[in-house]
């Protein structure tokens, strides 16, 4: 397995991670002692077959779900010893999302959306950075339509604003550019290129797409609930050779 060792800080970390759901002898596994770091400021993508925990990872560093053991810290704050309403909060402030299902207002404008979870914070929305978010995603001209006038790769878009509309410590992409058409996912994955290279984002995308990983800096397979290794920046090649072992020795289960 690859080193943990970071030359920057991170922005999430996990340590002895394991998630077991059911009792008993219909307990499953889906984590199974992970460590892992991911670095402030850069793409990461997190690769395996299906079951091997790559969803269940990114929930639980996002806080959408608990872990049974271990623990994850974003920045400087242990997510797993907060309440539920400190957690809700820490998810609110410093965490964005970008979901497969873009999980928009249907009777909202673009901007209503896109600043949506400034309004649920109570908190007051930066002129500046709307302007430099909205523009970074293309939306200067959409911002008055509602999502049912928008095409798909224009809500997607709607979404990575939001993400970004908070200034989070990570955001956090599941599958985002899975209904979406080639041509439309590419400027998806540009826009959290982008988000990342011009705004000093962090990016961690869960993802099946092989080319879709190559955007990213770091790429981390999971297998079995374990993390087994990385790629730095690897071509689609790299990635397909990492998975067809993991698949002819069945440990991507």
């Amino acid at each position: 397995m690859s080193s943990t060792t970071t030359t920057t800080a991170a922005a999430v970390t996990a340590t002895g991670l394991t998630k077991v759901y059911g009792t008993g002898e219909a307990a499953v596994t889906a984590l199974d002692g992970v460590d892992v770091a991911f670095d402030a400021g850069r793409f990461h993508a997190i690769m395996g077959a299906s079951g091997s925990g790559k969803s269940t990872l990114m929930h639980c560093l996002a806080g959408l779900d608990r872990p049974t053991t271990g623990s994850v810290r974003v920045g400087d704050a242990d997510i797993t010893r907060l309440d539920d309403r400190r957690l809700t909060m820490l998810r609110r402030d410093r965490i964005g999302f970008v979901f497969q299902r873009y999980n928009l207002l249907p009777t909202l404008t673009a901007v209503e959306n896109v600043t949506l979870p400034l309004a649920i914070a109570g908190r007051r929305v930066d002129g500046g950075w709307l302007n430099r978010v909205v523009a970074a995603v293309g939306l200067t001209d959409r911002l008055g339509h509602r999502p049912a006038e928008l095409s798909g790769g224009q809500q997607q878009r709607v979404a990575v604003a939001r993400a970004l509309i908070t200034r989070p410590s990570v955001i956090f992409a599941d599958e985002p550019t899975g209904n979406l058409d080639s041509r439309t996912g590419a400027e998806v994955l540009r826009l959290l290129r982008d988000a990342v290279d011009q705004l000093g984002q962090t990016v961690v995308m869960v993802t099946h797409d092989p080319l879709a990983a190559t955007r990213a800096d770091r790429v981390t397979f999971l297998a079995d609930g374990r993390r087994v290794t990385d790629l730095d920046r690897p071509d689609a090649d790299a990635i397909l050779d990492v998975m067809s072992r993991l698949d002819g020795t069945r440990v991507g289960g």
